[in-house]
């Protein structure tokens, strides 16, 4: 009897203890820091957003090209599953694209070009297993 009531004492004190700590930790302030955002951040933030937006329009009206839809077609993608892949893309790969994509020659072989890019880093992504467009 004496046995049992010591270990329920036991408990009960480890069981306060425990109680005593968890509070005691729980309802330690905790320190928030705010601070002035500058103008050149806004700015900077701003302007990446929209080259973001000019470089994902330029590249969506590239797939929407009739000839680039019948590329894709050929190879296998279904443009719906590309225009996607293209919108996932980072601000660097769609810089990337809209850069190479300005820089090709108007006329016929600039569409395979640009599909050549495209499949390219569709290839890229899928095998870094970022995406999986031509596993099934």
């Amino acid at each position: 009897m004496n046995c049992e009531m010591n270990m329920k004492q036991t408990l009960t004190r480890a069981f306060a203890y425990f109680t005593v700590v968890a509070f005691g930790l729980a309802s330690t302030p905790q320190l928030a820091q705010a601070g002035m955002i500058g103008t050149g951040t806004v700015v900077d933030t701003a302007v990446a957003a929209a080259q973001r937006a000019d470089n994902l329009a330029r590249a969506q009206s590239l797939l929407a090209r009739a000839d680039v839809q019948q590329q894709l077609q050929k190879l296998g993608v279904n443009a719906a599953d590309a225009a996607q892949r293209v919108a996932s893309l980072s601000d660097a790969e769609l810089q990337l694209l809209a850069k190479q994509a300005d820089s090709l020659p108007a006329g016929g072989d600039s569409a395979l070009a640009v599909i050549g890019i495209v499949f390219i880093v569709l290839l890229i992504l899928d095998y870094t297993g970022t995406i999986h467009i031509f596993r099934r």
